[in-house]
């Protein structure tokens, strides 16, 4: 017969033996996340790009998009920036 939780009583014990686990190790699974960039989205953010793929492919639009903006930028301010001419 399998007995019931009705009273909500935990499964612990009141003493583990951790001796029986071995030595830990630091790091160990450190290595898998060497190049993992976390950073929290807002729910609206996470809605419109439910995959990392989706949001860095997005990011890599915005930085294309801004690399041509700066180009066409300073290109105009070199055309229509006046000469610079001495009073005497």
């Amino acid at each position: 017969m399998k007995k019931s939780k009705k009273s909500g009583a935990d499964d612990l014990r009141k003493e583990y033996d951790f001796s029986k686990l071995g030595p830990g190790v630091r790091g160990k699974y450190a290595q898998r996340l060497k190049d993992v960039v976390l950073v929290p989205l807002d729910a609206e953010i996470a809605q419109a790009f439910p995959t990392s793929k989706s949001v860095n492919q997005a990011l890599r639009s915005v930085l294309e998009a801004r690399k041509r903006t700066r180009r066409v930028a300073t290109v105009a301010r070199r055309v229509t920036r006046p000469s610079t001419v001495r009073k005497k």
